[in-house]
């Protein structure tokens, strides 16, 4: 008996990580990312979690009418940290005009990765390692 419940906890933990793996996803099969997108807004929330760190932004619509809420994407938590990016950055600058550079949801949605943001300062993160192909 205690061999089955073994046995069934480690066919658990397979599944569960086969899941995980399975979730993860190149950029390039979500977004365009042969065509660079700037937008800027106010930037409203941030999400630092795994696995990859996100933000909204309350943008002007395409017609000038209204706002929408964007969500922009961008690499995991650990990987910013390595490249100089941190959490507190972003949450200072909650209720201020940014400006995001990075590449549009191939499905036309409100959706976006993020490259590059620049404060209502005029200082700007890059989301990416230097030598990266698309890194501007």
């Amino acid at each position: 008996m205690r061999y089955r419940s073994s046995g069934g906890l480690v066919a658990l933990a397979i599944f569960l990580l086969a899941g995980s793996v399975c979730a993860h996803h190149s950029p390039s099969s979500i977004f365009d990312m042969t065509k660079p997108f700037t937008q800027t807004g106010t930037l409203t929330q941030v999400e630092w979690v795994n696995p990859h760190i996100a933000i909204y932004i309350d943008a002007k619509k395409a017609d000038g009418t209204g706002l929408e809420n964007w969500k922009w994407e961008s690499a995991p938590p650990a990987f910013l940290r390595r490249v100089g990016v941190t959490s507190s950055q972003f949450k200072n600058a909650v209720g201020q005009i940014v400006s995001v550079q990075g590449f549009r949801a191939k499905d036309g949605s409100l959706y976006g990765f993020m490259q590059k943001i620049t404060f209502a300062d005029g200082t700007s993160l890059e989301m990416v390692a230097p030598n990266t192909p698309g890194a501007r």
